[in-house]
């Protein structure tokens, strides 16, 4: 009830007499009162005036199931939402749920992280009431070969969200970080499980620097906010919800192919890496060269002296991005 009332409010933009909103609810007075009460006691600022109904005044800034799902657009990416106050990582409550039979599209948020992960086991920092810390439950019918791809549907759908709600023009940097002014906004990490030769679940955790006032030390020059670039606070769960609705279209089309062939010249456009000087850290072989965008199946091309040679994974490190210079 609490979910649909705030919906409701943040839809009329003004006051909504309580006679409409029992009509459109279908349910009594007695059920709104409580439920306007349960807002308010949650920190909602909600106006109420006789014969004119209520008005939502303001919203914390919180990330709760009503938060999130009174926002959502897509029509079944962000169907289900399950947040924490904290827990230990997002990606990991969600693996929990995918083995329970949860539904796809189910999203797991958390407002802090005790043992968040990011890339090769690395930890991701996740301060409380600051950033945003959620993972994406999905059940792709793809080949297990195709799925690592996601990845990238997944930073698109990132940066399309941040600039829509954010205005931030913020770039790509292959495969999967979101960067602006050579410094690093938004993580992003794809966990696959498998069932004898077919993909059991895909769960996509995504870390995002929003609110953030300061970084310690020794990731000051490494990382940003959208605080710090715009000098503005931004509403969480109107990001999350504008990234997924995103991530939903992009999915789709993704799903069409199993591929990129329909995704990979806008992510060419907001790729950092594109015709930049680039250094391949291959363990083995190590080289340089310069970018020249993806391809289809989501690899690095990079043009080199000896020719062009794609880059399926691995650590890529940009000209002016996170150091190298």
């Amino acid at each position: 009830m609490k979910t649909k009332l705030l919906r409701r409010l943040k839809e009329a933009g003004g006051f909504i007499s309580g006679q409409t909103l029992c009509r459109e609810l279908q349910c009594s007075r007695t059920a709104v009162w409580k439920g306007m009460d349960g807002l308010k006691t949650a920190g909602y600022e909600i106006e109420s005036v006789p014969n004119k109904g209520y008005r939502l005044v303001s919203c914390p800034d919180v990330i709760t199931a009503e938060a999130l799902l009174s926002e959502a657009k897509s029509r079944w990416v962000l169907n289900e939402a399950v947040c924490f106050t904290e827990t230990d990582s997002t990606n990991e409550q969600a693996k929990l749920i995918a083995l329970q039979g949860g539904k796809e599209g189910t999203l797991v948020a958390a407002e802090a992280q005790s043992a968040g992960k990011g890339r090769k086991g690395r930890s991701f920092v996740s301060p409380a009431g600051e950033g945003i810390f959620m993972s994406l439950l999905l059940r792709p019918k793809v080949r297990i070969e195709d799925a690592a791809r996601i990845t990238l549907v997944a930073a698109l759908a990132v940066q399309e969200g941040l600039k829509e709600t954010t205005g931030l023009d913020c770039r790509i940097k292959w495969p999967n970080d979101i960067v602006i002014h050579g410094k690093k906004l938004t993580g992003i990490l794809t966990e696959m499980s498998l069932e004898e030769d077919r993909i059991s679940y895909v769960v996509v955790g995504i870390g995002i620097n929003v609110n953030n006032r300061a970084f310690p030390k020794e990731l000051q020059s490494l990382a940003t906010s959208v605080f710090l670039e715009t000098g503005k606070e931004t509403y969480r769960a109107k990001l999350i919800a504008e990234v997924m609705d995103r991530f939903e279209k992009n999915y789709e089309v993704y799903l069409k192919t199993g591929d990129l062939t329909e995704l990979y010249v806008k992510y060419n456009s907001l790729l950092v890496n594109m015709d930049e000087r680039v250094k391949v850290l291959d363990e083995q072989d190590p080289y340089e060269g310069v970018s020249r965008g993806i391809n289809e199946k989501g690899e690095l091309l990079v043009s080199t002296e000896q020719g062009v040679r794609s880059v399926a994974y691995g650590e890529v490190s940009v000209r002016g991005v996170y150091g190298y210079v």
